[in-house]
């Protein structure tokens, strides 16, 4: 069995997924596609939050069973990778109310250690000024960072997921790019 942070994200067009969902709602295999496009964001996403592989693993097959038994109740409107994630984010807040842990975002930079070494190597004192400043972002800016470079969200997911506009979206994030920039200067 391939373990959580081995596993690819498997390529699935937007015009495939209408149907994809739908075939799921009658069909476990169908879903078994759903689950390999959309583990790996998942998961990295849980655990730049998480912290724990076993942990972020746990709440990552917790959010799968729940969209599974959620899915007949879900109505098409392009924004199954938003549903997704609230489930996902749902699960995460129950599992920090239980265990009341949660880890800065410097989990999501061991991840990508493990994935390759030399790179953070040629990179470790940039990366650790950038965990020191992220560190310091509210939990908002921090959540909106995870999203779109951790779980690799596109813009028009995240707004979906948070309930606010696209352009907002890129408006807050482009700043606040461009406020850490100036701070690493």
């Amino acid at each position: 069995m391939i373990g959580f942070e081995a596993a690819k994200t498997v390529p699935m067009s937007q015009d495939e997924l209408p149907a994809l969902i739908a075939a799921a709602k009658d069909d476990p295999a169908a879903f078994g596609r759903l689950y390999d496009r959309y583990l790996q964001p998942v998961y990295r996403y849980l655990y730049s939050r998480l912290g724990d592989a076993h942990t972020a693993e746990d709440v990552t097959s917790q959010t799968f069973v729940a969209a599974y038994e959620a899915l007949p109740k879900y109505r098409e409107r392009g924004q199954f990778t938003a549903w997704l994630f609230r489930i996902a984010r749902s699960k995460l807040y129950d599992h920090l109310r239980r265990s009341r842990r949660e880890v800065g975002l410097e989990a999501a930079g061991e991840l990508l250690e493990r994935e390759d070494a030399l790179g953070v190597l040629i990179r470790a004192e940039e990366l650790s000024r950038v965990r020191f400043l992220i560190s310091h972002l509210n939990e908002e800016e921090q959540d909106l960072i995870r999203l779109r470079y951790v779980a690799e969200l596109s813009f028009g997911e995240i707004s979906d997921l948070l309930g606010k506009r696209e352009d907002a979206v890129k408006k807050t994030l482009y700043r606040l790019l461009a406020r850490l920039k100036s701070q690493m200067e």
